[in-house]
């Protein structure tokens, strides 16, 4: 009978190695890192958009501070919502700001599934790019969902592959582009954007954070990985630094062979653009092949994180959940609702907007992950005063920077985020009170 089926989520222990595991979290950061974003970066801050990727990074280590110390003390599947769970219980803070993960996460699969669809399309002459490049992101993730629904060893060695080859692939398209290149530096003179002041350079630098944001998905592996308590910390490192020898070679490859006016025109597509000046049709061929092995990995790493969280904050009953009449445990149930929402943003959002959501939802999360850490678990996990106080100070200046650029640029996107943050406190503050008073009715019988 239905209703004593188990649907607790299962986790395969062991199953999951640091190799894996980086290149999970890699496949996440490299897929948004540079595809899309290193457009959307140049339009914010003008020549100066590889810096603002070493700045992000900086940014990103002073933050990933706290996930190796928490993820070393409390592996488990939950990662960051456990991480919320240890520092606030259970809580509005708890399940809302676990939840702004949740959907900053689902949001980036978004991200990747459109990115998808624009570099494919550079191999065809169409003029439908409104209507194709939903239609292949979609069936990107239709592709994900049921890689996903096989085994984690299956999962972890279709990441790993594809991870290598596209870490390979785009150090070969960053040497060669700045070999083919006249010049490595940076043209100073070019006509920037009128946003690129400081507050440019903030909005950009926000965005580069959600390039390096993927490794926060290594945390939800504790359950699965090979000595989680040491392995989750590792692999979240070997990442990060991964991706900043990519991202600093690919941007000044990109600057290198593209002016800046042309960047910004391509900014969806921008090294595919790159590529062909410097290395023609076979280098244009080469980056469409790279960028749509990158972005299938990282959704594929993404799902399988993602999914994973929300089934353990189910567990912890911090979020609401029905079965739909869906027979199997919750982790299968998860991994559906996680695609289908994704689903609905990259047919209807476009990429600027899907990165802005993005990225406010995150910092607000981040802040909260470092607060909590700083007023409650500090001392437990001995971590440094100094290193969380500027974590949270750096987060609050881009995500300032950032609105601001937004505010005057496209005021509806902080407008969608105001009301989807509203919405999510309201639903999780009326499930908990609920959850409460049935608790209290159980108690008194």
């Amino acid at each position: 009978m239905e209703h004593s089926e188990n649907r607790t989520p299962k986790y395969q222990e062991n199953s999951l190695t640091l190799i894996g595991a980086v290149a999970l979290g890699t496949g996440v950061m490299i897929g948004a890192g540079i595809f899309a974003l290193t457009g959307q970066m140049a339009t914010m801050t003008g020549v100066l958009f590889p810096l603002a990727f070493l700045s992000a990074a900086l940014i990103v280590s002073f933050s990933a501070y706290s996930y190796v110390k928490m993820s070393n003390a409390y592996p488990s599947a939950g990662g960051i919502g456990m991480y919320l769970y240890k520092a606030y219980g259970n809580s509005l803070s708890t399940a809302f700001n676990a939840l702004l993960m949740y959907f900053s996460m689902v949001i980036a699969q978004s991200f990747l599934a459109r990115t998808f669809g624009e570099y494919t399309l550079q191999l065809f002459d169409t003029d439908n790019n409104e209507i194709w490049v939903p239609v292949l992101g979609v069936g990107l993730l239709l592709v994900a969902f049921l890689i996903n629904l096989s085994t984690n060893r299956l999962i972890g060695g279709v990441a790993s592959f594809i991870g290598f080859l596209k870490i390979g692939g785009i150090i070969i398209f960053g040497l060669v582009g700045i070999w083919a290149a006249d010049n490595i530096a940076m043209d100073f003179t070019q006509t920037t954007p009128d946003s690129s002041t400081l507050s440019g350079f903030l909005g950009a630098t926000a965005l580069g954070i959600l390039a390096f944001k993927g490794f926060t998905t290594i945390t939800n592996s504790g359950s699965e990985l090979k000595d989680p308590h040491h392995n989750v910390g590792r692999a979240i490192t070997i990442s990060i630094i991964f991706c900043v020898v990519i991202y600093t070679l690919v941007g000044f490859a990109v600057a290198s062979n593209l002016s800046l006016s042309d960047i910004i025109a391509t900014q969806n597509y921008s090294l595919a653009a790159a590529a062909k000046p410097a290395l023609g049709n076979y280098g244009l061929w080469f980056t469409v092949v790279l960028a749509m092995l990158a972005t299938a990995g990282g959704i594929i790493a993404s799902i399988f994180a993602v999914s994973r969280m929300l089934a353990m904050l189910t567990e912890m009953k911090l979020v609401p959940h029905s079965h739909f009449g869906m027979s199997g445990n919750i982790q299968k149930h998860t991994l559906l609702y996680t695609v289908v929402l994704g689903l609905f943003l990259t047919a209807f959002f476009d990429l600027s907007r899907i990165a802005a959501l993005g990225i406010i939802f995150y910092l607000i999360m981040d802040i909260a992950v470092q607060w909590g850490i700083l007023r409650y678990l500090r001392k437990e996990i001995h971590a440094n005063l100094l290193i969380l106080f500027t974590a949270i100070m750096l987060d609050l200046l881009v995500l300032g920077g950032f609105l601001w650029v937004k505010i005057m640029s496209d005021p509806m996107v902080v407008g969608v985020a105001i009301i989807s943050m509203a919405i999510i406190a309201i639903v999780e503050f009326v499930f908990l009170r609920n959850q409460r008073l049935t608790n209290s009715s159980s108690l008194t019988k």
